[in-house]
């Protein structure tokens, strides 16, 4: 569990990389006496400094397990500049799928890796804020977040990010 301005994340890491980050009231449990903080000190690290503002980008061994398709689709999420967004009629494009939205989209919730993987920055027709498994209002900081980060503005005190989002 790591604390954040969003509530405690939970990272999952395996031989080759992070496999899994979980919102709070998402995902199982870990038992933290059978953790190894030190595997995942990088991930919690840089994860600290994107709510800093101090990092645009993250630079992590990733481990995701998908279908072909959805490996495609997440890599493609990777290349969608900090602070930016796309629509999930954009990225069907950009993964050459054009014709099953609704597949791309499938796969963006299914994002084992968020906010590393910035599915956050995909955002439904005409710009909606839409599905988040980490909830809409997380979604809507994590975008504000980048959005004063990309305009050189300093970031929220961690006490406003918090209400905002956990309300």
């Amino acid at each position: 569990m790591h604390e954040t301005p969003l509530g405690p994340l939970t990272l999952h890491a395996g031989a080759r990389g992070v496999t899994g980050l979980s919102f709070p009231g998402r995902g199982e449990r870990l038992d933290d006496a059978r953790r190894d903080a030190g595997a995942l000190a990088n991930a919690t690290r840089q994860l600290d400094e994107y709510f800093a503002q101090e990092r645009t980008a993250f630079d992590l061994p990733l481990d995701l397990h998908g279908t072909p398709f959805q490996l495609r689709v997440w890599s493609a999420l990777l290349e969608i500049p900090y602070g930016t967004t796309v629509t999930y009629t954009e990225l069907a494009r950009a993964v050459g799928r054009a014709d099953v939205v609704r597949a791309v989209a499938a796969a963006v919730g299914r994002t084992p890796v968020p906010i590393v993987v910035p599915c956050h920055r995909v955002l439904g027709a005409g710009g909606a804020l839409t599905g988040y498994g980490g909830g809409l209002q997380r979604k809507q900081a994590l975008l504000d977040l980048e959005r004063r980060g990309a305009a050189g503005l300093p970031p929220e005190p961690a006490w406003a990010f918090r209400q905002m989002t956990l309300v």
